[in-house]
């Protein structure tokens, strides 16, 4: 009877062994099978990696050779040559060559032509890498003289400055994604920066003047802090310093709506063609693809140039705002038309250009004013500190704000059909029960026969 029980138990076992090793390989069957797309379909470091190459290429064939760079729907890097050798030399390194007419010289030229004739509100222009071609844009605020005006500078210019008109007007967006106020009206928080003493809200400079204090709620009773510099129009960028110094934790995250957020590692200028993605505080998370760079827009207020042209949404209320791709800080929200129903055009300033004009740098997980040091006090929490605050985010991932236990996300990660982990595991216990009943057989087998043969001896 007990030789019995033995054989049901080490057949049981051997049955679950062979049915875990099934089940596991088709788990990691199934996990492989779904992995995410690749290149194309990203719009993350391999459209940066295209974009290095393709601005690295240009900056080595210079602005009379080549007339810009961009990432083609496939994630190739493609750039605008104005010779056979050049376009030669840019295949030899990887990229894509597309002859034009007219050199990344001849465009700037374009634009300071334009740049210097008589200033129209409601206008815009930039330029357009894939086309090799100025495009200005006139918003329907301009009157019908203007734009006669503005065609005739574009006709003397030549071929490479096209005219359309637009829909909407080309506002700033006044009234990162969290909402900051003041008398002012409503912005978003763009990025948290710090110089190594204190820490500030970098944010559009159309949102206020030097002196603006600015909330949490509307209210007024979560004083965030006051703008210490700026500048508005020919940029759109300030700074706003956190009162007690110091952004509190999760300063390198910017909110993206839901309780969740995205770390932000690092800063550069975007490539023509690339997915972006904006946060703001009215219309939440957006995405879109940079259409231009160094754009010019005559807001009612003032003209902005050096700005990034792009296909996301924004309404009153996202000014400040960020824009960024796989963690990498790009813009803060400047203006444009549209709205997220209808779709239009936003510009953005450029993080480079303000960081280094204000002398300031992002925070890091580790960099914040007075963080580890003691040295200045936190302020109280507000709405936007709240809101960032990633618990367990990597670079660049989306984490909920209030991350669970580790437990949690160890349970949570093991049962993700996605994860080849778990399916490797129950393989490698399986195949280690099955070695392991085989062995205790064969133990079992030698124990019986020193058994039936020192019975026979004796």
């Amino acid at each position: 009877m007990r030789h019995a029980r033995r054989r049901i138990v080490r057949r049981a076992t051997r049955l679950a062994a062979v049915g875990g090793i099934i089940l596991g390989g088709l788990m990691v069957t199934q996990a492989v099978a779904t992995e995410p797309p690749q290149a194309a379909d990203l719009p993350l470091s391999s459209a940066r990696a295209a974009g290095t190459t393709g601005s690295g290429l240009v900056t080595e064939l210079g602005t009379d050779r080549t007339a810009g760079s961009w990432i083609a729907d496939d994630g190739k890097p493609v750039v605008a040559v104005t010779d056979e050798k050049a376009a030669a030399e840019v295949k030899k390194a990887g990229a894509r060559a597309k002859v034009v007419d007219y050199s990344m010289n001849d465009l700037k030229s374009a634009t300071q032509t334009l740049r210097s004739a008589p200033r129209v509100a409601g206008t815009a222009w930039s330029v357009d890498y894939t086309k090799n071609e100025v495009v200005v844009q006139a918003d329907t605020t301009v009157s019908a003289a203007d734009w006669a005006k503005l065609a005739a500078v574009a006709e003397d210019i030549g071929g490479s400055v096209r005219m359309e008109r637009t829909q909407g007007t080309f506002t700033t967006r006044i009234n990162a994604a969290q909402p900051i106020l003041s008398t002012g009206g409503r912005c978003s928080a763009g990025f948290n920066v710090t110089n190594g003493t204190a820490d500030f809200i970098l944010t559009a400079g159309h949102c206020g003047p030097n002196g603006s204090i600015w909330f949490a709620d509307t209210s007024g009773s979560q004083e965030i802090g006051k703008t210490i510099s700026g500048s508005f129009p020919i940029n759109d960028y300030s700074l706003v310093q956190y009162n007690g110094g110091s952004a509190g934790d999760g300063a390198d995250v910017v909110a993206i709506g839901n309780g969740r957020g995205v770390r932000i590692t690092g800063s550069a200028d975007p490539t023509v063609g690339q997915k972006v993605f904006r946060s703001g505080s009215t219309t939440g998370l957006r995405d879109g693809e940079v259409t231009g760079l160094n754009a010019t827009v005559n807001y009612p207020e003032g003209t902005v140039s050096g700005l990034i042209e792009t296909t996301v949404c924004a309404e009153s209320g996202d000014s400040g705002g960020p824009l960024f791709s796989e963690g990498i800080a790009l813009g803060i929200t400047s203006g444009g038309n549209g709205d997220c129903q209808s779709g239009g055009t936003t510009f953005f300033q450029p993080v480079t250009k303000a960081l280094t004009a204000l002398n300031v740098r992002l925070i890091g997980p580790a960099n914040a004013a007075g963080q580890g040091a003691g040295a200045a006090p936190e302020p109280s929490a507000t709405a936007t500190q709240n809101a960032i605050d990633p618990g367990d985010a990597q670079p660049g991932s989306v984490a909920p704000v209030a991350g669970g236990s580790v437990g949690e996300a160890l349970l949570d990660r093991l049962a993700d059909p996605k994860n080849v982990g778990p399916g490797l595991l129950i393989v490698g216990g399986s195949l280690i029960a099955l070695v392991a009943t085989r062995w205790f057989r064969v133990e079992q087998d030698r124990r019986d026969y020193r058994r039936s043969y020192s019975a026979t001896w004796s």
